[in-house]
């Protein structure tokens, strides 16, 4: 339905805006949004003649129809929409022949659907706010027009999802952040904070916390560097599977990057770890590290001090043996509770997430790893969901997600089991009977993110 009243929002901006170019416009999680290229800016005083224009067609209940074409019919079709010949040219590098696009009245676009059979079936809706974002998420391209909107099965469900957002706009820690002088913003540092001396006792308070928790539960402190070379990273996986959040670094004598920030604590880790030979007496080894790092999101995933691209993880990683797995695993699941009961946060649900397509590691690792995490919810009667696909590129997860004052998820610990890169870095211990074996790695974060953690306690 929503993915729906996303075309129905882009066929009433090209009737009333005839010049308009199209980007995309999928549904999010209450509504939709569709990305303009607007040779003549619009506000939200435009949204009543928008949204006048969308009921036109919902009221006709004009028929979403499907149809196929060869990349050469839709690229006459969508001849005078540039971005939309961006993504057929995608396609044709993919090797895909046809296409398939939808049409409700006179408004086609290419898509692979689902949609309803009419757009007569479309709930109650409102347009919500205009943004700008870059084409493609990256700001190399050109910034395009974003319309927001959300829709409903119900009037009383809209009507209730708007009083929240109205609720919400009055607690944003943005706002309360600039009231209580506890961070600022700068665009000398897109995307990061500036911590006042309030915002920075309330963090310490939290590291202390941190700390007295762990040392309880035997966990030992660590730092290590934030730039580590390109050829860690490769070995790890990361230049792979996460480049496009690194932030790369050229040193003085290089002509290309050979060394990046880290996106993740875990390599730095490991080559402690490795720094010497171990004893299965040693086992399980809990080392953590209050770890700054840095992740290039993009301008339109960027939410004040709740999505940084620079933050703070009260990271561990636990060095086990195969047999110790299960009872690290619920340790640190009951750390977590503790945590959020100390705080008087809710817990709104447990996630178990699965082998994603891009990953490391044979099926045999993956699936055991996932049966031992499987086991560990079932024994000790934990709710949960599986969410397929999402794991880390190395390993299952389970993804704590906390309810705030408003009833919002957010996902704040993270706990993940990890046989591939004691594998990559060739980790070992020496055994009972004097024989060398890998140890299994458990990453693993509390408050997940400092900053996000410290969010959600503002609101």
């Amino acid at each position: 339905m929503r993915h729906s009243c996303s075309h129905i929002l882009a066929a009433a901006v090209i009737k009333l805006f005839p010049k308009a170019k199209l980007g995309i416009g999928p549904a999010t999680e209450n509504g939709f949004y569709y990305d303009f290229d607007l040779v003549e800016p619009i506000s939200e005083k435009d949204f009543d003649k928008i949204s006048n224009q969308m009921q036109k067609l919902i009221k006709a209940k004009a028929p979403f129809i499907k149809k196929e074409a060869s990349l050469q019919e839709a690229e006459k079709i969508f001849e005078k929409q540039p971005y939309k010949l961006s993504l057929l040219d995608d396609l044709r590098r993919r090797g895909e022949k046809t296409v398939s696009l939808y049409q409700v009245g006179e408004f086609a676009d290419l898509c692979r659907g689902p949609h309803l059979d009419n757009a007569g079936q479309i709930g109650p809706f409102k347009l919500l706010k205009i943004a700008g974002a870059y084409w493609r998420g990256s700001e190399k391209n050109k910034m395009l027009t974003r319309i927001y909107g959300v829709c409903f099965p119900t009037q009383k469900e809209l009507d209730r999802h708007l009083k929240m957002l109205a609720e919400a706009k009055k607690r944003d820690h943005r706002v309360i952040g600039k009231q209580l002088d506890l961070f600022s913003f700068h665009p000398e540092a897109p995307g990061d904070v500036f911590w006042h001396p309030k915002g920075l006792i309330i963090i310490n308070e939290l590291i202390k916390f941190w700390r007295e928790i762990h040392r309880q539960a035997g966990y030992a402190e660590v730092r290590t560097p934030e730039i580590l070379t390109k050829q860690t990273w490769k070995r790890s996986g990361h230049t792979s599977f996460f480049i496009d959040k690194m932030y790369r670094v050229i040193t003085p004598n290089s002509k290309q990057w050979d060394m990046a920030i880290k996106p993740m604590n875990c390599d730095g880790g490991i080559l402690i770890y490795k720094n010497r030979l171990h004893s299965y007496r040693e086992l399980p080894l809990r080392i953590g590290e209050i770890g700054v790092v840095h992740r290039y999101e993009s301008s339109g995933e960027l939410h004040g001090i709740i999505r940084p691209r620079e933050f703070t993880q009260d990271d561990a990683h636990i060095y086990c043996t195969p047999e110790q797995v299960k009872s690290e695993l619920e340790g640190i699941i009951e750390l977590c509770f503790k945590v959020y009961k100390t705080f008087g946060l809710k817990i709104d649900h447990l996630e178990l997430s699965t082998r994603p397509k891009k990953s490391i590691g044979s099926d045999e690792i993956w699936e055991k790893a996932e049966k031992i995490m499987k086991q560990v919810l079932k024994e000790k009667k934990i709710p949960h969901q599986i969410n397929e696909g999402d794991g880390a590129f190395y390993g299952p997860k389970f993804d704590f997600h906390l309810q705030d004052s408003l009833g919002r998820t957010w996902q704040c610990a993270t706990v993940q089991l990890d046989f591939a890169q004691p594998e990559n870095f060739e980790l070992e211990y020496i055994t009972a009977e004097g024989t060398k074996a890998r140890p299994v790695m458990i990453h693993r974060v509390v408050y997940g993110s400092i900053e996000r953690f410290l969010g959600i306690l503002f609101e």
